[in-house]
């Protein structure tokens, strides 16, 4: 609600997102890579822990975009306006690079 008692304007404001956590992925690998304190690898472990078991299908491996705050798919689409396949391995090719040493 905002501040007059109105609900949000935005479908996803409740939501967890897709695209916000690929950022975090690579935002908290530079960060160990910048600064040398331990404390963002272990805040990637935990948000890598959580993106792979909750947005990843386990079956197909594409990642859902949309969550609910409890974990669970709110939408079962893969892709659409918003989604499209180059965001999530250009995010997870970037980590993969800082953690070859690149």
């Amino acid at each position: 609600m905002d501040i007059e008692g109105r609900p949000a304007l935005q479908l996803e404001w409740d939501m967890k997102l897709w695209w916000v956590h690929t950022e975090a992925l690579y935002a908290l690998l530079l960060a160990e890579k910048l600064t040398g304190d331990p404390k963002w690898r272990s805040w990637y472990e935990r948000v890598h822990e959580y993106s792979f078991s909750r947005f990843a299908d386990p079956e197909y491996g594409e990642w859902y975009g949309y969550l609910h705050r409890d974990g669970s798919v709110a939408i079962p689409a893969k892709g659409g306006r918003w989604k499209g396949c180059f965001h999530l391995p250009r995010a997870l090719l970037r980590c993969w690079k800082l953690l070859e040493g690149e």
